[in-house]
């Protein structure tokens, strides 16, 4: 078998549990929500999952061109295990469309997205089915138009024949999964894996890691032994602490939980809102920015990472002296400032949706390429370190390290002086949500019955929440009220970069039939305000739309506030 590598260390900040952040890249704070989410496959992948497939990628081209250099035909493969169909085709369309600059791993055809739920259907099917091709005058080769049983037997035939000269999948040396393949897969070549989903268990980690553990050669050297052969490893988090037992005394009991659940009862105090995906932008037709009051970007060099230590999995532990490094040194020198640029403002001109817009396609690029140059001319881009000042090379892998905080920054910045008009995008499978789809839970959290929550109880986070409650239990300004748990109630936001869940504390019907949106705050910071500024478009957009009663918004600074909150609601 080959030999597994994760990484033990790179030149960023490390977790509080001091590894990598790209030991297991699905958990981190600027991915785990941003990936767990329905998403349009334009929208730009983490800065952190990007900084990730740039140093995999590196190290798979590096072994791709030693491949080349001794004959070999059939190229290396990087496998991704992702969490979902959306991610999955977020990644594809990255590549496709040359999100990640390693060219040679940007290949469409030499790249295979497998969904799981349509393996399976290939699989299911029995019959072989014959696929061909035609010839023209030249004979030249004429792929012919397949039938869905012939594509499907087409994708199971590519699969199963990954690596292997003169079959279909042959050349495919980028396999992007949802869920896993199959243990009888027989992959000989892969040499690179990203996980991209929760890791639940060890055993877990062994399968994923299993894809790509088979030799591509079984030749012995003089010495009578096989070569080494590797695997290096993204995102798949082994554990390597050894099981603590003895003769302790044993674990206490667990805490006692409370059920939490929707009271038929109480139907009259039912809660309903709209399930929003995004909000969509109508903008003016000449894009422009106030340069003063547009925010200074600050990127941290120590948030990315351009070098990491990988080290080989031996008897179940990291094995220091076999070792490796990958970098990304030469990205710079592939990279010149203008493609940084067309890549920024093509990437804002694809993931915004078209008809939102009143010009030209043309004219709308050009706008926005015009305003993402003198965006990086400016000061408006800083390194926190005077050594990254200095070196323009440096500056370089950073800004290409942090294109997507970039892109969202300006992006931003674009919106909030061009908006004509706000869309808000419903989920189409589950448009309207309220209190009656509230599952099921327990929990040993401090909680109370309520009376005037749909909701059998309000569960506390905190004393001053507790304190809340209590108001909005006993005021006359309130009708109904619920604690924004296990409800779903989202407002996607975006700060620094990074796409996070916001979770409102409360939402309240007051006694004049309007709802109000209600956040519970002890102190105030840069991310908080952000928050709100994304509430408060969520609430416009909303009121815009009509249908949905009207709505607004406060944030609670202190316990004592509440109520002249409500009533400045109520007043307006």
């Amino acid at each position: 078998m080959k030999t597994p590598r994760v990484v033990v260390r790179d030149d960023s900040i490390a977790t509080r549990e001091l590894k990598s952040r790209l030991y297991h890249i699905y958990a981190d704070d600027e991915v785990k929500d941003d990936i767990n989410r329905k998403a349009d496959e334009t929208e730009p992948l983490p800065d952190l999952l990007i900084n990730a497939y740039y140093l995999l990628g590196k190290d798979w081209l590096e072994a791709r061109n030693e491949w080349v250099n001794v004959g070999n035909n059939v190229p290396p493969v990087m496998i991704t295990v992702a969490n979902r169909t959306e991610t999955s085709a977020r990644i594809k369309y990255a590549f496709d469309h040359n999100r990640i600059s390693i060219p040679e791993l940007c290949n469409k055809d030499k790249t295979l997205q497998i969904d799981s739920k349509i393996l399976k259907e290939a699989e299911s099917e029995t019959e072989p089915v014959e696929i061909y091709t035609k010839s023209d005058e030249n004979n030249d080769d004429i792929v012919p138009k397949l039938t869905k049983k012939q594509q499907a037997e087409l994708l199971r035939k590519t699969v199963d024949t990954v690596g292997r000269e003169g079959e279909p999948g042959e050349q495919v040396q980028n396999v992007i999964s949802v869920g896993m393949l199959s243990e009888g897969w027989d992959a000989k070549t892969v040499t690179h894996i990203m996980g991209l989903r929760a890791f639940s268990s060890q055993l877990l980690c062994e399968q994923v890691v299993g894809r790509g553990l088979r030799r591509v050669s079984y030749d012995v050297g003089d010495d009578g032994l096989f070569e080494p052969e590797y695997v290096n490893i993204f995102g798949v988090p082994f554990t390597f602490l050894p099981h603590e037992g003895g003769d302790g005394p044993p674990p206490p009991p667990p805490p006692p939980k409370t059920k939490i659940e929707p009271v038929k009862e109480k139907i009259i105090h039912e809660i309903v809102w709209p399930n929003i995906l995004r909000i969509d932008h109508v903008y003016r037709p000449k894009l422009s920015l106030d340069w003063d009051k547009v925010k200074t970007l600050e990127i941290d060099p120590y948030e990315s990472i351009t070098e990491a230590d990988l080290a080989a999995i031996i008897s179940g532990k990291p094995n220091q002296a076999v070792k490796t490094a990958i970098g990304l040194e030469k990205i710079a020198e592939d990279t010149r400032v203008q493609t940084i640029v067309f890549r920024i403002a093509s990437t804002i001109y694809n993931s915004e949706k078209k008809p939102d817009w009143k010009g030209s396609k043309e004219i709308f690029l050009a706008q926005v390429v015009r305003l993402v140059e003198n965006f990086i001319a400016t000061d408006k881009i800083t390194i926190k370190h005077d050594l990254f000042h200095q070196d323009d090379s440096k500056k370089k892998i950073l800004m290409i390290l942090n294109m997507n905080k970039i892109i969202q920054h300006i992006w931003s910045e674009i919106r909030a002086e061009n908006t004509e008009k706000l869309t808000p995008v419903f989920d189409k499978e589950n448009p309207i949500r309220s209190t009656s789809g509230v599952r099921t839970w327990y929990t040993s959290k401090p909680c109370e019955w309520v009376d005037k929550s749909h909701v059998s109880h309000c569960v506390y986070d905190s004393g001053w929440e507790a304190a809340e409650a209590y108001f909005l239990e006993k005021s006359d300004l309130v009708t109904s009220f619920v604690k924004n748990d296990h409800l779903g109630f989202t407002i996607l936001y975006n700060h620094k970069g990074v796409i996070r869940k916001y979770y409102p504390d409360f939402i309240i019907r007051l006694a004049n039939g309007k709802f109000m949106i209600l956040e519970t705050k002890g102190k105030d910071s840069q991310q908080n305000q952000t928050k709100r500024e994304y509430l408060n478009e969520w609430v416009k957009a909303v009121n815009e739309q009509c249908g949905f009663g009207k709505w607004y918004w406060d944030v609670s600074f202190e316990p004592s506030d509440i109520e002249s909150k409500i009533r400045k609601c109520i007043s307006n």
